[in-house]
């Protein structure tokens, strides 16, 4: 199955929060206000209903894990957090198995609504045009049911739906445009849908690398990974590397491929900053100009030395590098906070024991 955020595992355990220095962090009461400082939004255990969001402030010196449930005790976030994305003073947070959005005030995380209707295992969101897209596969086993669901964000209700091609998963808006990226849910992508927000359809698709993962942009151009082919898929497909592709914004056409000559390396979590782009391979951790013509050979740093085994979430702000472990899947996972600046670049600087599979960060400052 080719969806990293969406795992099976069979034991619900309680999650605490503490940070490198072994305070113990995780009050009882809200804290009132969650801004100047970042959320992590916890996958939990598909099936498991354990779904959760810890906060660490700017400093580290503030950390409560499981605040939705600390400031909304009555109501139950869901199953398999999948996305949160902001919006003005809300924050929208994506349940894949639950079918639903949990709608909360970014600063405060007290809930103020919920879409439950008109979502079928939803998986990113984006905003355009005053009007939220949540991309969703449908039936995972069925190809031709995915679709992009359009929020009024007035009402909180499925105004309307955009076929897609299978498995639609991240997307990003420019300028009153969506871009959609397809992994291809059980089966493997190497598509881009544009989608037209005044118009709420798909204008043109892009053929980009195989199993397009992450999107961002800059100066007029989309920056695609696209992790490759893995070593499992059955003929006639076969194992692909991993790529960077650029398209030109203005056309839609890819306007370069930067990649790897062996099909074994597929990369995973790119992330610009300023003039330096970031991505990982298994554990470890690259960096290369955003002018580069090829792909960097070496790492910058290595987790291993911290037990990762693969990075599941990644982050690049301020000062620092942030990767999200997950552990076994079932037990609570970590984050670890790392040097940006050279020549300390990958120095540990803070670990955070977290919920159950550190899915994302979400800067709220």
């Amino acid at each position: 199955m080719n969806f990293s955020k969406l795992v099976l595992v069979m034991v619900t355990f309680s999650i605490f929060f503490v940070s490198c220095t072994n305070d113990d962090n995780n009050n009882d009461a809200p804290l009132g206000s969650y801004d100047n400082g970042f959320l992590i939004l916890n996958q939990g255990g598909f099936g498991h209903n354990d779904a959760s969001v810890s906060y660490v402030s700017s400093d580290f010196a503030t950390a409560q894990n499981d605040i939705f449930s600390v400031v909304n005790p009555t109501v139950t976030l869901g199953d398999t957090g999948q996305d949160v994305g902001f919006n003005n003073d809300l924050a929208y947070i994506v349940l894949n198995a639950s079918n639903k959005i949990e709608i909360v005030n970014r600063y405060t995380l007290k809930s103020v609504g919920s879409i439950n209707s008109g979502l079928k295992n939803p998986r990113y969101i984006g905003f355009a045009n005053g009007k939220g897209y949540v991309t969703n596969w449908g039936d995972g086993s069925v190809a031709t049911d995915d679709y992009v669901a359009v929020i009024d964000l007035t009402t909180n209700k499925v105004s309307s739906s955009i076929p897609v091609v299978e498995g639609p998963e991240k997307v990003i808006a420019n300028s009153g445009k969506l871009y959609v990226a397809h992994k291809g849910g059980y089966s493997y992508g190497n598509k881009i849908s544009v989608i037209d927000a005044a118009t709420n359809a798909v204008s043109t698709t892009i053929t980009v690398g195989d199993v397009p993962e992450n999107m961002e942009i800059k100066d007029g151009t989309l920056w695609v990974s696209c992790a490759g082919n893995p070593s499992y898929v059955s003929a006639p497909l076969a194992e692909t590397a991993g790529q960077i592709v650029k398209v030109n914004l203005s056309t839609n056409k890819v306007s370069s491929t930067i990649g790897y000559s062996n099909a074994t390396k597929h990369l995973s979590n790119l992330v610009l900053n300023g003039q330096d782009v970031y991505y990982t391979i298994d554990s470890d951790i690259y960096k290369m100009s955003a002018s580069a013509t090829a792909l960097p050979a070496t790492s910058v740093f290595s987790t291993t030395a911290q037990g990762v085994y693969g990075v599941y979430s990644f982050a690049v702000h301020g000062n620092h590098i942030y990767v999200g472990d997950a552990g076994d899947y079932t037990h609570n996972g970590k984050v670890y906070v790392y040097a940006l600046s050279s020549p300390s670049i990958g120095t540990l600087e803070k670990t955070f024991s977290v919920g159950v599979i550190p899915a994302g960060f979400y800067f709220n400052d």
